[in-house]
């Protein structure tokens, strides 16, 4: 790994940051995980730059829209099935240890952080979980290959659950569905109480999620933007550091 000054400065007093740290909560977006090989959605070239996202409302009234939302998903299979947490993921897991970070509140659905050895409990997942599936009406839920064997069984038609027959999705925050209220609630009281907060990979464009940065800075929260881009956001951190995640956060905890 090569780095400018500026950058390895950058990390040096982000090391010394996190060296203090006591509280702390890691935002994550798709930036910690695309070295994994998972897709950016929202990026130039990203999916959804190429695919138009199903709605909610879609998803639930039309059967050809719920079984395209299952090709899509089952065509990401090899990039989800074999990915594995990233460097970025192993500092936060190793941060985790030592007690310096209270929770991860991420808009990734890939369960990397689980993965890395962070226990669930301290992880929020404000879009959900994309490695499992629910019934929208009763809340069962089904693995990913019992739904993947129906759906190629029926003739790539959607399953719906057996016991109550409605609607099998993938465990995952569509456009127009409700954010999920305990989650949130979650992720609002872990940031009102950091001292602080990191924006790991996020383009910080989405809201409601995006508002969290935000409010840290308001309850006294020292606020540091890890992204390879520009955010709106920038102007409100201590620091800012435009670098390679893996890079930054490896040398920043001696990983």
């Amino acid at each position: 790994m090569t780095m400018d000054d500026d950058i390895k400065a950058a990390c040096d007093a982000l090391g010394a940051l996190l060296a203090t740290m006591t509280r702390g909560v890691a935002f994550t977006g798709a930036g910690i995980s695309t070295e994994c090989g998972i897709p950016d959605f929202r990026s130039p070239g990203g999916l959804w730059t190429r695919n138009r996202p199903i709605d909610y409302e879609a998803f639930r009234t039309r059967p050809d829209m719920r079984a395209e939302a299952w090709r899509r998903r089952f065509a990401m299979e090899a990039a989800f099935g074999a990915a594995r947490p990233g460097r970025g993921h192993r500092a936060l897991a190793r941060l985790m240890g030592q007690g310096r970070l209270a929770g991860i509140v991420t808009q990734n659905i890939d369960g990397l952080h689980q993965a890395s050895g962070v226990p669930p409990e301290r992880i929020v997942e404000l879009h959900g979980n994309t490695t499992y599936a629910t019934c929208l009406d009763c809340g069962e839920r089904y693995e990913l290959g019992w739904v993947r064997a129906r759906f190629e069984a029926a003739g790539e038609a959607a399953p719906d659950c057996p016991g109550c027959d409605g609607p099998i999705k993938s465990a995952t925050i569509s456009f127009g569905q409700p954010m999920p209220a305990p989650a949130m609630a979650r992720a609002a009281e872990l940031t009102a109480a950091c001292d602080v907060f990191l924006a790991i990979g996020s383009s910080l464009v989405v809201w409601p999620a995006a508002g969290f940065p935000v409010q840290a800075r308001r309850h006294g929260a020292r606020l540091v933007i890890i992204n390879r881009e520009p955010t709106e956001l920038d102007e409100l951190a201590e620091l800012v550091i435009r670098a390679d995640i893996g890079d930054v956060l490896e040398a920043a905890t001696g990983g």
